[in-house]
This record gives structure tokens, C-alpha cells and sequence, in this order.
């Protein structure tokens, strides 16, 4: 999934973007009128013949926002966050085991204060401070939930399994060249998929279009040609902030990133992050701000960007936008940082390119990131194990890893459809907690930010298939030989995360395996966050 650049943004107040945007729909079953060749089917939901319906910021954000007036995400009146004794004061907007109540400005609050709480001196050894410190890192098991599993028009609410058995049908004809039974089973298959319908009927609106790409050998093509596509870089990060919202697993995964760097680090006067996807670098924002207000004042702070050449459009503009917003922080906060940064793909970037200087802590960080990096299996000369040595071989105190919790690089193509169908199910039906079928933003958010990867993951082979996503027992693997050793996740940090979840539905999941975190909806893990040095 291409979310190191859709998702990396932080849910403050300083970094939020208006729902304000135009939609476009396909127009009834996506008819393709044009003459001229198009890379999507003559069905598809990638088709140019669209409807623009426009509205207001007004009518995005009363009509359609997640903030609705009965909504648990409605900003609270006066909540307190329940700290450890002798940590930190102020207000967070959270009271854990009193209604949840999530907002923008309360999980800045609750992000910057948990950053704060790790970089905090450790207390003076006695036997009252060591029970407390016990008892605030422990936290219960957290119970799993129940296994789980492009029409603009309404369409009946098939029953879950006949769609699947369907696109399976469908994947397994075109997987042993029954190309006649493949256009027959494609056809059924359209009649069942909607962009309207619930969670399996919209993936399989996207799945079914990477079969007709595999087919057609256009999968590449559709892949470019959605990039060239997207809109502009404000109403695209509109997008991006919706589903950044709605989908928490992301932001938590970015706030145990944060909280291990903040622990690794919150005795050193000096710092140096090395971020390989910095996107709009706005995962920074409260870890800066907490080390702004460290006791004994702040540290001198360093960050190396490094961000692929294609990916300045999600962000608007070039790395200078990051090193602007850099910039302000350290004068608003009176903190010292540089800002370097790298417009080179990661499998690129080189040691001398980092100008890794004596006395600074390293920490580097990878979200989202490194299941672009090839492996073996696309390169011979492995630039993904390639890569982690390299980082390894610079002695970072702590080295932070996001990524999908998926398995999709090697594995042979129905398998990887299975994969792929059971994933992107899970995820399509968490959105729906807070973005109704109906919802214009929802329609948007699969469209301009999940759909061209379902559709790489499923018609590109080679080279062209970048997201070659890994599971975390893999990661474990190629990080061991690279000589790294397991830093445990914050077991404070994880029982705050496991709460806040807990206010946006008690389907979402939480499970800590040998120092790591695994999240997810239902029964089904989504992403997971892990730490090494």
C-alpha cells in the first residue's frame, strides 16, 4: 500500500487539512465511450467518464464528517488524563475507564504527553516508586473479537460468501488460462461488486478490476495512470487525513514508533532521526514538542528526510515544505534542529548521505516504508536486506519499523489474492464504524488512496508490483540476520493504545507478541509496529 506518503500525518491542530474536495463518481456501470484506448476496462470504476458532484467545507464537514453532533468523537468537556503519579500535569482530554471522547486536539494532547511521561528523568530508586512504575506498565490481555472475513447505483446486499467464492472463481480461471470460463465468471462478478455495496462487495470492485488488468496486461499502466490522476495535492491530502482518521490502526502504529524513540532517547543532548519516508514530517510535531519541554532543557535535535522523487505531489511541494515546517517548530518551541533532506528512493541512500557525526543518538525510523524496498526476489542483490545491514552498520540506539500486517511479496498469485481480498475486507469494514456506505469521503478515501495498490498487488509481477508486503515474522527474520536485537515496545504506551482503541470500537485489536505490536479489526491484524537496535 502506498501509505508511507497517504498516512504519515499527525492528528494535531497545526497539521489539519479541510474536508473540502470535489467527488467523482464513475457514471452508472462505468461506460467507456472514448474511442482512444484507456488502461481500465470498459466497465471499470477507474473509468474517465465520471460525475463531479462538488460541495462545500461546510456541508464536507457537518454532513459528512466523522464529527457528527452524537458522535464519540466529539471533543470533551473537560476530561483529565489519569497519569502516573509525579510525571506530568495538564490537561489531555482522556479519563481512562469514563466514556471515551476522541478529537483532533485531544490526541495531540495525549500523543505529546505520552512522549513527555518516556523522556521524563527516571525517578529516584525506592520501593513505593518501583510498585508504581510496575503497575502503570502492566496492562490485561485485551480479549479478541469474533473472526471476519464499481457501481454508483444501489445494489442488493449479497450474501458475504457468494461475492468471494465468486472473485475466487474468477482468480483461479484466470490462474489456469480458462480465459473463456475468466469472461463468463467476470461478468457474473460485476453484477455482485459495488463501490456502494458493504466492505466485500467494494474490495471486490477493485479486485476484479486487477484480474481484467492481469488479463490485459495493463496493470502497470493503471498503476501510472491513477498517479498521474490524483488530485490536487490539497484535496488529496483531504483523503489522506480521512483515512488517517477513521483508521486508527495507522496512527497508533506511528504513536509506538514514537513512543520507543522517545524511550530510547530522553537522556541524550543530542539527536539525530533519520526518518526514511518523511511524507509531510509531520509524525515529528509532538515528539519535538515533548522534547521542547524536557526537564534541564531541550536537546539539539537533527532530522534526515528521506523521501522518493515521485512523492512530493502528496506532499504538495518539495522537501523545503518539511524544512519550513521544521523551521517554525524550532522558533516557536526554542528547541535547536536542522533539517537535511534527501530526495533519493531508500535503497539509494548511502551512510555518507546521512553524515552521521560522534556523540549523537541515532535513531532511525521506518514506516510503511520498506515493503517498497525490493528483495531477492525482484533484485539479485536484495537491496530490502541490503538496506537493513546498512542501517545496522551505523549502530543506531533504536530503529523503529510500521508496516502492513500482510503477506504478499513471494507467495504464489491465488494466495496472494486470498491475502489480499481477506486484508483489504477487513480493513473496507472498519472504515464503515465511521464513514456510512453512503458517504462521498468514504467513496473517495478507497478510491484515490487503496485502490491502485489492490489493483499493484494483483495485475503487476516483476519489477512493476512495488507493494510486496511482509509479516512481522519475516521482518523479525531479515532484521535478525542483519545482526539487529529486539527493543521492546513500551508496555505504558501499548495500554494507552489499547484504551484509546477501545474509543472508536471495541472491534479493534491489540496484541503484544515478543516485544512487538500487532493491531487490527476483529480477528484479522492489520498492521504491526516493532522496535530494534
Amino acid at each position: 500500500m502506498d501509505l508511507h506518503q497517504l498516512l504519515k500525518h499527525e492528528v494535531t491542530p497545526e497539521s489539519s487539512v479541510p474536508y473540502s474536495y470535489t467527488t467523482s463518481f464513475p457514471n452508472s456501470l462505468w461506460p467507456n465511450n472514448n474511442p482512444r484506448r484507456s488502461p481500465y476496462s470498459p466497465y471499470s470504476p477507474f473509468s474517465s467518464e465520471t460525475l463531479s458532484i462538488g460541495y462545500s467545507p461546510g456541508e464536507a464537514t457537518s454532513s459528512h464528517s466523522p464529527l457528527e453532533p452524537n458522535s464519540p468523537f466529539n471533543p470533551p468537556l473537560g476530561y483529565s488524563f489519569n497519569r502516573p503519579a509525579g510525571t506530568i500535569s495538564g490537561q489531555s482530554g482522556y479519563e481512562f475507564g469514563s466514556p471515551c471522547v476522541i478529537s483532533h486536539q485531544n490526541m495531540h494532547h495525549a500523543l505529546q504527553e505520552l512522549e513527555t511521561v518516556l523522556m521524563a528523568p527516571d525517578p529516584v530508586p525506592e520501593p513505593a516508586s518501583r510498585e508504581s512504575k510496575r503497575s502503570r506498565t502492566q496492562s490485561p490481555e485485551y480479549p479478541l473479537g469474533a473472526p471476519v472475513s464499481f457501481v454508483t447505483r444501489p445494489i442488493k446486499q449479497e450474501p458475504l460468501n457468494v461475492v468471494k467464492q465468486l472473485l475466487i472463481r474468477c482468480a483461479e480461471a484466470l490462474d489456469d488460462g480458462r480465459i473463456g470460463d475468466f469472461k463468463m465468471l467476470e461478468q457474473e462478478t460485476r453484477n455482485m461488486v459495488s463501490i456502494t455495496g458493504d466492505p466485500v462487495q467494494r474490495v471486490g470492485a477493485y479486485l476484479l478490476e486487477g484480474l481484467v488488468a492481469r488479463h490485459e496486461n495493463s496493470g502497470n499502466n493503471i498503476y501510472r495512470t491513477l498517479k498521474c490522476r490524483e488530485p490536487e495535492s490539497k484535496e488529496l491530502l483531504s483523503y489522506m487525513r480521512i483515512l488517517y482518521d477513521v483508521c486508527p490502526y495507522f496512527k497508533f502504529g506511528y504513536m509506538a514508533a514514537n513512543g520507543a524513540i522517545a524511550e530510547a532517547v530522553r537522556n541524550e543532548d543530542r539527536i539525530h532521526i533519520v526518518d526514511f519516508q518523511i511524507a509531510q514530517g509531520t509524525q515529528w510535531i509532538t515528539l519535538i514538542q515533548a522534547l521542547a519541554a524536557r526537564p534541564g532543557g531541550p536537546p539539539h535535535v537533527r532530522i534526515t528526510g528521506i523521501d522518493d522523487p515521485v512523492s512530493k505531489f502528496a506532499r504538495g511541494d518539495g522537501l523545503q515544505v518539511v524544512s519550513k515546517m521544521l523551521q517554525d517548530m524550532s522558533k516557536k518551541f526554542n528547541i535547536p534542529l536542522e533539517f537535511t533532506g534527501l530526495p533519493v528512493y531508500a535503497s539509494e541512500v548511502t551512510p555518507e548521505m546521512l553524515n552521521i557525526r560522534p556523540g549523537e543518538a541515532l535513531a532511525v525510523n521506518f514506516t510503511l516504508q520498506l515493503h517498497h524496498t525490493p528483495d531477492e526476489s525482484v533484485d539479485v542483490n536484495n537491496p530490502r536486506d541490503g538496506l537493513l545491514r546498512m542501517v545496522k552498520s551505523l549502530s543506531p540506539k533504536v530503529t523503529t519499523i510500521v508496516e502492513q500486517e500482510s503477506n504478499t511479496n513471494t507467495t504464489l498469485f491465488l494466495n496472494r489474492f486470498m491475502e489480499t481480498l481477506d486484508y483489504y475486507a477487513a480493513m473496507f469494514e472498519s472504515i464503515d464504524v465511521t464513514l456510512p456506505r453512503e458517504s462521498r469521503e468514504r467513496i473517495n478515501v478507497e478510491q484515490h488512496c487503496l485502490a491502485k495498490d489492490i489493483v499493484n498487488v494483483i495485475a503487476c509481477e516483476g519489477k512493476e508490483r512495488v507493494e510486496r508486503h511482509e509479516l512481522l515474522g519475516k521482518w523479525k527474520s531479515r532484521l535478525t540476520m542483519a545482526g539487529f536485537k529486539p527493543f521492546p515496545l513500551s508496555t505504558y504506551v501499548n495500554s494507552v493504545i489499547r484504551k484509546l482503541l477501545g474509543c472508536y470500537s471495541d472491534k479493534y485489536t491489540l496484541v503484544e507478541k515478543d516485544g512487538a505490536m500487532l493491531l487490527g479489526w476483529k480477528n484479522r491484524n492489520l498492521i504491526s509496529a516493532s522496535a530494534w537496535h
